[in-house]
């Protein structure tokens, strides 16, 4: 259930225009809901300031269907990481104005840019475009959840005069994704040019030696600029959630 429904049920109460039974009936779906071959957390967003979101692999088209209705249902935005084409294809029948990124491949309900959570930035900056689909990810996924982007792709230390063009807006970033593969450089490069917390993600490009992203995740672990964090290989998904539970505490310190 979306937090801006949950606070129009409370004030619906508080006017007199709901009684508490009816009231409570809405909440109960705040627990979670059993349906066979999942138990949907629609509290997650009261208690995380997001909702769950639908991680597809390993699940059939159905499920993920009957998923994203009980989803919509409870009041709860779509969002769904690492689909086919093929799946959005038969989603897109059922559920009017979803949106499919083939890059990212994300399904999600497009946000009102107006309903912004933050006004901060999160930048997010990718070494090369092999490293795009993750970028995209951890874009598309801050984006879902209402927070402004700044996307900086292919400035990977190979060609260093790149990264140091787009200093300045990256500066004016309040969290910086970095994703990059290979050795993984960009993100100490960038640790040590930005005020801002790095948040820095290993991708699987490569050749042998990468190990199939192991090379850039250790590189990254290892970083002697100061400020920067690691998630797992890949995982664009995490970087973004990580950067919004940020902003959104920097936001609220702000007012």
């Amino acid at each position: 259930m979306k937090l801006d429904n949950i606070r129009k049920i409370l004030n619906d109460v508080a006017g007199g225009k709901l009684s508490s039974d009816t009231a409570m009936k809405k909440l109960g779906s705040l627990s979670f809901e059993d349906i066979e071959f999942a138990k949907l957390d629609h509290h997650r967003a009261l208690r995380t300031g997001v909702p769950e979101v639908i991680f597809a692999p390993g699940k059939t088209d159905r499920q993920i269907i009957t998923i994203c209705e009980h989803m919509q249902k409870a009041g709860s935005d779509i969002l769904i990481t690492r689909v086919g084409k093929s799946t959005f294809v038969k989603l897109k029948r059922k559920f009017k104005g979803i949106k499919y990124n083939e890059i990212a491949k994300i399904i999600y309900e497009p946000r009102d840019k107006k309903a912004l959570v933050s006004n901060k930035i999160i930048a997010v900056v990718s070494a090369g475009t092999a490293d795009m689909n993750v970028a995209e990810e951890a874009a598309i996924t801050s984006e879902v959840f209402g927070a402004r982007v700044e996307r900086v792709y292919d400035i990977g230390i190979a060609g260093i005069h790149r990264l140091l063009a787009y200093q300045d807006r990256l500066c004016e970033a309040s969290v910086v994704i970095v994703v990059a593969g290979m050795e993984g450089a960009l993100a100490s490069a960038v640790g040590g040019l930005v005020p801002a917390p790095v948040i820095a993600v290993p991708t699987s490009i490569g050749y042998g030696a990468s190990f199939g992203g192991l090379a850039a995740l250790l590189s990254m672990l290892n970083s002697c600029a100061p400020g920067v964090t690691v998630v797992n290989i890949d995982n664009g998904f995490g970087a973004a959630m990580a950067a919004l539970k940020m902003v959104k505490i920097m936001e609220r310190k702000s007012r």
